[in-house]
Parts: C-alpha cells; structure tokens; sequence
C-alpha cells in the first residue's frame, strides 16, 4: 500500500474567523486569512510540507490533494516544488459540502486500491502511518485521550469535542460519536478504561466509497466522513480494526495554535 488522500479542502472558518488577537503576521497572516491553514509556515516552509515529509517517511510513495477550485496557490507551489520522496497529484472538490464527498472526489486517484486518508491540518506522528500501513485491512488510528493533551498542542476543552470511539472486545470499531455532549462523553469516563478518540487518520479500501456515496447529510449540513464511516458499519456491514496510539498531534485549527506548532516543529527536517 503506497497511496495516501490528504483532505485539504475545508474551508478555514476557525482558522479566519477566530483568535483573532493571536500574534500572526506576513505569509501566516496572509495564509491564515485565505482559510488555506496547510500552507501556514512553520519555519519558513508550508505546514503541508511536514505532514507530506511524515508520510514519506512512513512508506507512501503517492499523495492526492484534494483542494478547492479556488486554491491554486497550492497546486502551483507543489507543481514548482517537484518533490522526489512523494508523487503529488490533485483532485478538486468544486463544492465544500463535506469530507465524504472530499474523499469521493479522489476516487480516481484510488482505483481499487488500499490508501490512507487525513486531515491537512494534523501533523501525525509518522509511526501512525507506518501502523496503518501494516494493518493489512480497514482501520483507523485511535488516540488515547490523555495522551493527546500531554503530548501535542491541543487543549483539554477541545479534545472533548473530538469524536469518541467505541470498540468492541475484538478491536474493530462498533461506535463513533461525532461531536460528543456531556452524558456521552460521561459515559464513556464511567467505563474505567482509556477513552480513545478519532483524529480523522485512517486506512481505507475502494468499500468506503459505497458508504459515502449513500451517507445521509448530518445535523450540520454536510456529508461527513465519519457518519460514513457508522454508516458503513450498521448498514453495509464494512469493518474498521482501531490501531491504538498513545501519541501527540499537532493540530492547526485556530491563529491561537500557529506559534506553538511551529515551535513543535522546529526540530524536524522536511525531506519531500
């Protein structure tokens, strides 16, 4: 398995529209303000570049960027870059309706073949692509909680929010609540276990594609991947083996987190 889809088309409306008062300015500032959060700089080269450099470094050898008819910048920068570790291609989304209707964007790019896919403003750690990789099935990397707060960027409030996942005996994924309220999220605490959550880091086979096509739009109007995903579960029967990590991700959702990532990553060579 050597392809990897990086859903690089959402619309940035925290990243805009939010922390305001965060000290950013130049490229960041102008990067910011377009809603293009993947080509925010971190020491002077685009956030994408490291998320790219991790995937290299794991194995995966062919990426499609799934972008906006209005985000030529990135295309051009990466036509220019000609990198040598990672073949590039784009696919484009011409409605940003939803993360499953992204990834069905890139279906060309796929043909029957097994690939990752993830967020464009997530830095993973390259192990988590390497324990994807070996899987040998569908899955998807669930991180502990706790881990997450004390080794990456993101804040205990927010990590709340990220969606919870319910796992039966076996591993494979039975449960995924996007957008957890308080009785879910004190629910899952009263089980005495490790509460894991889904950073959007999975591995797919062509199957998914069923399940995206089919997904009913959710309460937010938009046809989301990880309902695809339960869809998938209750109505087509797909299995998806959880990979558990006790790992950090660097998240670049809002202004507030640009100085702290890039700080993050400072020690870490980018070889495209």
């Amino acid at each position: 398995m050597n392809k990897a889809v990086i859903l690089a088309r959402g619309l940035g409306k925290r990243m805009r529209e939010e922390d305001t008062s965060a000290q950013v300015i130049g490229e960041q500032a102008s990067a910011a303000d377009s809603g293009m959060k993947a080509m925010i700089p971190a020491g002077g080269r685009p956030f994408l570049d490291y998320v790219l450099s991790a995937l290299a470094d794991s194995g995966i050898q062919r990426v499609c960027l799934v972008v906006g008819p209005e985000h030529a910048a990135i295309q051009d920068y990466y036509k220019k870059l000609s990198p040598r570790r990672i073949e590039i291609q784009f696919a484009i989304q011409r409605v940003a309706d939803g993360t499953a209707r992204a990834l069905l964007a890139a279906r060309p790019f796929i043909e029957e073949e097994p690939f990752l896919a993830l967020n464009s403003d997530n830095y993973y750690p390259a192990e988590v692509f390497t324990g994807l990789r070996a899987l040998g099935e569908p899955g998807l990397a669930a991180f502990e909680r706790e881990s997450l707060i004390e080794k990456g960027n993101i804040p205990r409030e927010r990590v709340r929010d990220f969606a919870l996942l319910g796992m039966g005996e076996d591993g494979y994924l039975q449960r995924i609540i996007e957008k957890p309220d308080e009785a879910a999220n004190a629910a899952m605490a009263a089980t005495g276990g490790e509460t894991f959550v889904s950073m959007n880091c999975w591995r797919f086979d062509p199957a998914i594609f069923r399940a995206c096509e089919r997904v009913p739009k959710s309460a937010r109007g938009e046809f989301e991947l990880p309902e695809a995903v339960q869809f998938g579960i209750s109505m087509l029967g797909l299995r998806f083996k959880a990979v558990p990590f006790h790992a950090g991700v660097l998240d670049l959702s809002r202004r507030s987190d640009i100085a702290q990532v890039e700080k993050r990553l400072s020690g870490i060579k980018v070889n495209l």
